[in-house]
């Protein structure tokens, strides 16, 4: 039967090859096109789907943090520079992943916001959070896609822009 670091292992894995078709196809004149003022640009959004995995080796080698003292991510100026981040956040996470024990998992981690704590969860649970928020920025980014008439590639089956054969 497989540990539950295992599993997440897999599920970072297998999340990957979607995000990594996704990520790729941003048209780079687009980057700072935003669908609305409130929205993210596309490279702010592109940037930090490609992020996520390395909250996976944050959660395991902190036990908090505050929002308002993290450091700002820089922003990917192309898609080589988007990609090679992308898989040296997802090396870093996978790579965390595989010498965590289950153990390791269960131990608490803080969010916070100028010292004021938001939650408390377990590791595990904000692993799951971060891959949760890799699949729902992902969608997002679908959409910015769609308006900016990029044809999306299928994620857990065909989409529209691909054929059923």
């Amino acid at each position: 039967m497989a540990t539950t670091t295992q599993k997440l292992l897999q599920q970072l894995e297998n999340e990957s090859i979607t995000t990594r078709k996704m990520l790729s196809i941003i048209p780079e004149d687009k980057f700072d096109w935003q669908p609305h003022p409130k929205s993210m640009s596309l490279r702010r959004l592109a940037t930090h789907i490609a992020e996520l995995p390395g909250w996976v080796t944050m959660t395991m080698d902190t036990d908090h943090l505050d929002l308002a003292k993290n450091e700002k991510v820089p922003l990917a100026n192309n898609k080589v520079e988007l990609m090679s981040f992308y898989e040296g956040e997802l090396a870093k996470g996978k790579a965390s992943l595989q010498k965590a024990s289950d153990k390791d998992l269960t131990h608490d981690w803080t969010l916070m916001f100028n010292g004021n704590v938001l939650n408390v969860r377990s590791k595990e649970d904000v692993i799951r959070m971060s891959l949760n928020q890799t699949i729902h920025h992902r969608a997002q980014l679908g959409v910015f896609l769609r308006l900016l008439d990029v044809p999306i590639p299928g994620s857990y089956g065909p989409s529209a822009d691909e054929s059923f054969m």
